[in-house]
């Protein structure tokens, strides 16, 4: 369900890496979530470094919403860029099998594989 790879940048070489292959792949960067950032500014102890990135290509979520407007609380995708003792990944969640959970409408599995290949070769790219 999960696709994760390590690399041996640096999480901010990675998170720069990452926005340039999204964009590459026309696809857009809708937000980044600092998750360390913001759980540290909270007061919260946490040593790892998390960035989610939301991404969303506007004509394929066009074609979800159209197949099934339910699935607008599954969209932007999410890629991740974090730290795990002392290690840097990027990961997702695969969207076809996380379609496959939420709906049953054939039409989505090619839509599901459209975008999960993308997003693939950008964590691929960024690594």
């Amino acid at each position: 369900m999960y696709y994760i790879v390590q690399t041996n940048k640096s999480f901010k070489q990675a998170s720069t890496d990452l926005e340039a292959a999204v964009l590459r792949h026309n696809f857009g960067v809708l937000h980044v979530h600092d998750l360390g950032t913001t759980l540290r500014g909270k007061g919260i102890a946490f040593d790892e470094e998390c960035k989610i990135f939301e991404v969303c290509n506007p004509g394929q979520a066009a074609k979800v919403l159209a197949t099934d407007m339910r699935l607008n609380m599954a969209l932007p995708c999410r890629i991740s860029v974090y730290t795990e003792k002392g290690k840097t990944l990027i990961g997702l969640i695969k969207p076809i099998q996380m379609l496959q959970a939420l709906s049953q409408d054939p039409a989505l599995g090619q839509i599901a594989k459209e975008v999960e290949e993308k997003t693939i070769q950008m964590v691929d790219e960024a690594k």
